[in-house]
């Protein structure tokens, strides 16, 4: 048996795993422990790998930014401030047809720029939107659809903890990868509230027109989410411009975030412990992943399967734009079933030697650069896509009134959203890479 049919393999068996319900960085540590085992014959290196990639990986000063960012988010959500922003859009938007939906898109990518998690996006927009759109008769379908394509926006708009991931494995720069993110957000973002727009001129049963609001109420809006804005714009800019390195500006955003809720009053001791205990456990859960990858590219490396991929790939002579399509539709189906990291940890040290040897008329960096946030896209994709798609079962869990057929229902608009900006983020690079131009 050839490396490469040895690792792909170990990767069906721990597939398999993952399907009998083993957490996802186990089964990556025992099949990447058990690999290296099988094909160096003795367990010093796996013992050897353990000890030197637990320390080296987890003292990751690049890493450390992942924690802060989950914290600045663990605050912004007990600080109520998505409340704020879903106030703010709505006064503006919502004596439109559908204007509670889209302002529920925009709040969601406003509160994805403090908070960097899809689900937890997911989750508390829902809390906020949903009251407001039961209350003015939204349709089950639109309600749920906007809410999960709306949190994906979380993992997409910078600062996000899974392009920080990416940049580290990939050893790209993470400013760069932030700048690259910001055109392809925004084009979310609109492309979502321009899908609930033409869904209510087919349908506009499903979100009745409301009042419009005054001029008072709408400063008072403003008023209420500028600190907010303040700060992205201080850990954003800072960190654009040089003041301070992506793990200083989450740190400072953290602390902006946590005050606000204090201030509020909406953070006090049990609140901050509870902030606390549930970034130590999300960090927790994404670093046993990332030691579980280490060993599983171990047991890669071993094989020497990326290089093996590698050449195999170019031996075809097909089209580098069928490879990237191979790849982009594989990340949609095992979006249905993995979460973010997994997928990025498990797939890059195979994809990304195959990717960067390839010429699509791009420089090495920009060329990874482009597929991180192609990548990124597609995950986010598979988190509304059944029939598992995560952030779904998120809404359907809060919306108990909305059944899952309903909610499958709601979300393929936005696939097709999602899809066309695929494609025209694949045929213009420069959407994705205009930005990183300028400044860089």
């Amino acid at each position: 048996m050839t490396g490469l049919e040895l690792a792909i393999l170990v990767f069906i068996l721990m597939l398999l795993a993952i399907f009998l319900r083993m957490p996802i960085g186990l089964a990556m540590l025992m099949a990447g422990g058990l690999g290296t085992w099988y094909v160096s014959g003795s367990l010093i290196p796996v013992l050897s790998t353990l000890k030197s990639t637990t320390y080296e990986t987890f003292s990751s000063y690049s890493l450390s930014v992942v924690p802060l960012f989950l914290l600045m988010g663990q605050f912004a959500t007990k600080g109520g401030m998505s409340g704020a922003l879903f106030k703010a859009a709505s006064v503006f938007l919502g004596h439109r047809r559908g204007g509670i939906a889209i302002a529920a898109v925009g709040a969601c990518g406003g509160f994805g720029a403090i908070c960097g998690s899809s689900l937890a996006t997911a989750a508390t927009m829902a809390n906020v939107a949903l009251p407001e759109m039961r209350k003015h008769n939204y349709s089950g379908e639109l309600a749920a659809g906007c809410l999960a394509a709306g949190g994906t926006l979380g993992i997409l708009i910078p600062p996000s903890v899974i392009l920080v991931i990416y940049a580290v494995l990939t050893e790209q720069n993470i400013i760069k990868m932030f700048t690259a993110a910001i055109v392809p957000g925004i084009l979310a973002a609109l492309g979502y509230m321009l899908t609930i727009a033409i869904y209510v001129r087919f349908k506009p049963d499903a979100a009745p027109k409301l009042d419009k609001v005054g001029g008072s109420e709408r400063w008072q809006a403003i008023l209420n989410i500028w600190p907010v804005a303040g700060i992205f714009s201080l850990v954003i800019g800072g960190i654009y411009l040089g003041l301070f390195t992506p793990t200083e500006g989450a740190a400072v955003g953290a602390l902006g975030v946590g005050f606000l809720a204090w201030k509020a009053g909406n953070l006090g001791w049990e609140g901050l412990k509870e902030c606390l205990l549930s970034t130590a456990v999300s960090s927790a859960m994404i670093f046993f992943i990332i030691l579980g990858a280490a060993l599983f590219n171990t047991f890669l490396a071993f094989t020497q399967t990326p290089m093996l991929a590698a050449d195999w790939v170019a031996s075809l002579n097909v089209s580098p734009w069928l490879v990237l399509t191979v790849m982009l539709v594989s990340y949609l189906l095992m979006g249905c079933i993995m979460d973010s990291v997994s997928m990025i940890l498990l797939t890059v040290p195979v994809f990304f030697p195959i990717i960067t040897g390839l010429d699509f008329g791009l420089s090495v960096e920009e060329t990874a650069i482009w597929f991180g946030v192609l990548v990124l896209i597609v995950v986010e994709t598979g988190l509304i896509t059944p029939p598992v798609g995560l952030n779904i079962f998120i809404i359907r869990s809060i919306a108990t009134d909305i059944s899952l057929k309903q909610c499958y229902k709601g979300v393929i608009p936005f696939i097709a959203s999602d899809t066309v900006r695929v494609l025209l983020l694949v045929a213009l690079p420069v959407l994705t890479l205009g930005l990183n131009r300028l400044m860089f």
